[in-house]
């Protein structure tokens, strides 16, 4: 497995696949091509089917029309065998003769993979891919995930996760604070600022719980408005982890040291389904984005309370369970409806989770890599229909 640098990327939504992930494909293909008189970029299958709303286009004429006139083609029909998410890239000379070509593949969270380049390829620097076995490793050495994750990742890692967890306060913050409309001709208002509002006048759990719907419609809003945020593990389920790290930190007082150390272990879990399985919408539904979230903030928040090693990896199993089979299936293509309402749901079970795994001794039947296969099985059952094409579920009937 990778760094889990690669599940936290600090960048601007709505999209890691179709918008953060576009943008660095076309940043290298004109790094090695600054002298094309033309560009042409086709974009296939989920791509171009919801590009239009990501700002797929946007994002790749934002790095590439500025050094040459830039054509883009859309085949929303087409769909390549190695990933639903693919770009060809073409430059040109100026007598209109191809110079150079390059398909890129958008694979989940930002992530880039080329043409020909196998899986293998990418620098792993965890020996052992299994939470099942990770969780040995931690009953043999008497140490936690954090633990392990800084076994393995640089001496920065602190660093970057310090900048992580200050980007994800300054998302909720900023989502909390702006009213308005959200892009995309939907008609939809911005609602963190009201529900917070709201939660302030509520006591005890009903405030507790409103607060954490706040936090999660903030980030996520501002995702949807191509604010700067963390993939976590990606853009379009970027308001779980961070709603819920927010609370507790707000609620419980837990320092940012702690917090530092559970999202090193959030990180780890989305790391595992990244590697094992996938986390882009185009390729296993929203249970690979919002499902893997939920997991990610479940273990978060169980470590951040004391839970053994066994009881984080069954919070996080919960979280990813109960969204197996979860549809992709943005309305007009916009990371909104029904993304934004998900997230804050996400965020609230993967609380509920926490709490249901502390009352247990962190035994049960069926494991977190158990169910990382699942949706492994299930994201390729699924119809493309209902894998970030628009096309199908709740998309189809809007």
């Amino acid at each position: 497995m990778e760094s889990i640098k690669h599940i936290y990327r600090i960048g601007n939504g709505p999209s890691s696949s179709h918008t953060m992930g576009p943008k660095k494909a076309a940043e290298i293909f004109l790094s090695k091509h600054s002298d094309a008189a033309t560009f042409k970029v086709t974009l296939y299958g989920s791509l171009a089917a919801t590009g239009k709303g990501h700002l797929t286009d946007q994002a790749i004429l934002s790095v590439l029309a500025p050094a040459a006139p830039t054509e883009i083609i859309w085949h929303p029909d087409i769909t390549l065998e190695y990933h639903p998410n693919a770009m060809l890239f073409e430059s040109f000379n100026a007598e209109g003769k191809q110079t150079d070509h390059l398909t890129i593949y958008s694979v989940g969270g930002g992530a880039l993979e080329y043409e020909g380049m196998p899986r293998s390829a990418k620098e792993e620097i965890y020996p052992l891919h299994t939470l099942n076995d990770i969780l040995d490793w931690c009953k043999q050495t008497g140490r936690s995930y954090w633990e392990y994750v800084e076994e393995h990742e640089e001496s920065d890692l602190w660093d970057y996760l310090s900048e992580v967890w200050k980007t994800m306060q300054a998302a909720v913050e900023r989502g909390l604070d702006t009213e308005g409309m959200l892009p995309g001709g939907l008609k939809i208002r911005r609602k963190a600022p009201e529900y917070y509002i709201k939660a302030m006048g509520y006591t005890d759990n009903l405030r507790t719980r409103s607060l954490v719907f706040a936090y999660a419609l903030a980030c996520a809003e501002e995702n949807a408005c191509g604010g700067k945020i963390v993939t976590a593990p990606t853009c379009g389920s970027c308001g779980v982890l961070a709603s819920v790290l927010y609370h507790l930190h707000k609620g419980h007082l837990f320092s940012d040291k702690r917090i530092h150390k559970a999202l090193a272990t959030a990180g780890l879990i989305g790391n595992i389904v990244k590697y094992n399985a996938s986390i882009s919408g185009a390729e296993v539904g929203c249970q690979g984005e919002v499902g893997v979230a939920c997991a990610m903030a479940a273990a978060a928040a169980n470590q951040l309370f004391g839970g053994s090693p066994s009881q984080i990896e069954y919070a996080a199993e919960m979280g990813l369970e109960h969204h197996l089979g979860l549809t992709c299936d943005p309305i007009c293509g916009l990371v909104q409806i029904p993304c934004i309402e998900r997230n804050a749901y996400a965020a609230a079970r993967a609380l509920d989770a926490n709490i249901y795994a502390t009352l247990t001794d962190g035994r049960h039947v069926v494991s977190f890599d158990k169910v990382v296969q699942a949706l492994k099985q299930t994201g390729h059952d699924l119809p493309s229909l209902y894998k970030e094409t628009a096309s199908g579920g709740l998309a189809s009937i809007f």
